[in-house]
């Protein structure tokens, strides 16, 4: 899977969670806790609603819409009504800027 830019590393504040939208493939949501970055689909599993208008809450974040929560790490669903877990990717950060595969 080849790596792409996502975004300055400067752009996702500790305990943040910011939309990426990629020239080619999916909204990515990119999230920075405690100095480690994830990155996840944006598009909640149980709606069409954005997860970088979320809140991250500790190592979750929570669907503006409905409430329900994933963990940031994994993209396992933690709470209801979600069920469906969100892809993630891996993120390396190179020097400023941040990295992940994504398709």
């Amino acid at each position: 899977m080849p790596k792409r830019f996502l975004c300055p590393a400067a752009r996702v504040a500790p305990e943040t969670v910011v939309r990426v939208d990629l020239a080619e493939g999916p909204c990515v949501a990119v999230y920075n806790l405690d100095g480690a970055y994830y990155a996840t689909d944006d598009v909640c599993t149980h709606g069409d609603a954005s997860l970088a208008e979320g809140v991250v809450d500790g190592t979750s974040i929570m669907c503006p819409y409905h409430g329900g929560t994933f963990d940031i790490r994994t993209g396992e669903p933690t709470g209801p009504p979600c069920i469906a877990p969100l892809r993630t990717f891996r993120v390396t950060r190179e020097g400023d800027d941040l990295y992940a595969e994504v398709e």
